[in-house]
């Protein structure tokens, strides 16, 4: 079994579990603050993340290490959720399982997910005008902009949303004028 179905199989469920969960207990709101806050500590500290993957770590520690870093930040449903997936073994998928939550609390809100990467920094405007633009490209509710700046796209901007990329980059630009200029010469 390849190491992306495994995780798949592992990951789906547990974030399913924590949806079906949060839905019961009318706790949607407070579960997905507290996968943001998570998210937040897991890519802020590498220490963290690799301190709770690690398999020689004794559970213990672990449970130890998760009550002091999120115990009074949480919900009790979430903190509890946290040291099951101690307990089973699960804990290393703990970021997967938390982008998957997002994804179904997007799903269930219909918020499209934009993954934006622009060469400069773009301003209020700018993503205003984009949210719209893919709020009707995607008939969303409301659109959820992740934006990360690369200087190397020269200009413009590459927008990801699900399995559709909208390449509007000097540097997508110029990749496709150099290869219309090969496949010319031939």
């Amino acid at each position: 079994m390849k190491s992306s179905s495994l995780s798949q199989t592992i990951v789906e469920p547990y974030a399913e579990a924590l949806m079906s969960l949060a839905k019961e207990q009318g706790l949607v709101g407070d579960i997905g603050n507290d996968v943001e806050l998570i998210l937040a500590a897991l890519s802020s500290s590498d220490d963290l993340k690799r301190f709770l993957s690690v398999p020689l770590i004794k559970d213990e520690a672990k449970k130890a290490t998760i009550n002091s870093v999120f115990g009074s930040q949480v919900n009790p449903l979430t903190l509890n959720f946290l040291l099951l997936l101690v307990d089973r073994s699960r804990i290393l998928f703990l970021e997967p399982v938390c982008l998957k939550f997002q994804a179904l609390l997007r799903q269930m809100n219909q918020i499209a997910f934009a993954e934006v990467t622009s060469a400069v920094p773009l301003s209020d405007d700018q993503q205003n005008t984009l949210r719209h633009r893919v709020r009707e490209m995607t008939n969303a509710q409301g659109v959820e902009l992740q934006i990360k700046v690369d200087p190397e796209l020269i200009g413009g901007l590459i927008v990801k949303v699900g399995s559709q990329i909208v390449d509007a980059s000097i540097r997508g630009q110029l990749r496709r004028f150099t290869s219309n200029l090969v496949v010319s010469s031939y």
